[in-house]
């Protein structure tokens, strides 16, 4: 299956190529349990309606801080930080993040990552050098096309989820387990109460762990969002048996 959404780069290169886009210097959120910087990069193949950072949807889009001051900073925060998160935009279109993730590790942080699965091949490189992983699953099968804007993307999502699932099972017990969480941003427009049952039993179904509903909120999002009317109506996220999961966790 051809990965060539987008203008991403096909070829390795240096790190100083990555496009950041921005850094937070610490946060608590982007990594449960872990106090970590989280470093945006710029762009995505996808265009979600309620996309919370569009400004980093861009692929074109020049960064804004170069990698060499976000290792310069690291550096500075031995001991102080558990980490770091690559978020976005989709930070698995840059070929160079797997090269920016080693040095990462060489300064003996952690490494997590946000990614909605659009690139699973360069995710399952990717995957042996991750702690941990926050993986969208954005909707049912017949609602992702509406919520990405792009066709194939549930394809690629449930991909990458099945690659995050077998890392997960084959570190299990090792020194260096991969942790991760599914994520489900709910408006009335990308899923349901029958979608988020239908959702349910497909992600219980195939051993998923944790799973995070996220209720959608207007904070970031584009004045008249695509696709869409408005913030939708409330979803009752009741429906979902908390039971099936080892965690089921509401945001």
């Amino acid at each position: 299956m051809s990965e060539n959404v987008g203008a991403g780069p096909a070829a390795p290169a240096a790190p100083n190529r990555l496009r950041v886009a921005g850094m937070t210097r610490i946060s608590s959120v982007d990594w449960p349990e872990h106090l970590v910087a989280t470093v945006f990069l710029q762009g995505c193949p996808w265009d979600c309606f309620y996309c919370h950072n569009p400004a980093l949807i861009d692929p074109r889009a020049p960064g804004q801080l170069a990698w060499n001051e976000v290792i310069s900073f690291l550096g500075r925060r031995a001991g102080m930080l558990d980490g770091i998160v690559f978020s976005g935009g989709e930070p698995t279109l840059h070929a160079a993040l797997d090269q920016a993730v080693d040095e990462v590790r060489a300064l003996g942080f952690g490494v997590g990552l946000h990614t909605s699965g659009a690139y699973p091949r360069r995710l399952e490189r990717l995957l042996p050098r991750l702690d941990w992983v926050g993986l969208d699953i954005k909707a049912t099968d017949a609602g992702y096309d509406h919520v990405v804007g792009r066709g194939g993307g549930a394809v690629r999502a449930w991909h990458a989820l099945e690659l995050v699932l077998h890392e997960h099972a084959r570190r299990a017990g090792s020194r260096h387990p991969l942790d991760y969480e599914v994520r489900t941003t709910v408006h009335s427009d990308a899923i349901d109460e029958a979608g988020l049952c239908t959702l349910a039993d497909r992600l219980a179904g195939i051993g998923v762990g944790t799973w995070a509903l996220q209720r959608f909120r207007t904070t970031g999002t584009r004045d008249g969002m695509p696709r869409v009317d408005g913030p939708g109506r409330p979803v009752d996220l009741g429906v979902v048996d908390a039971d099936r999961f080892e965690r089921l966790i509401i945001r």
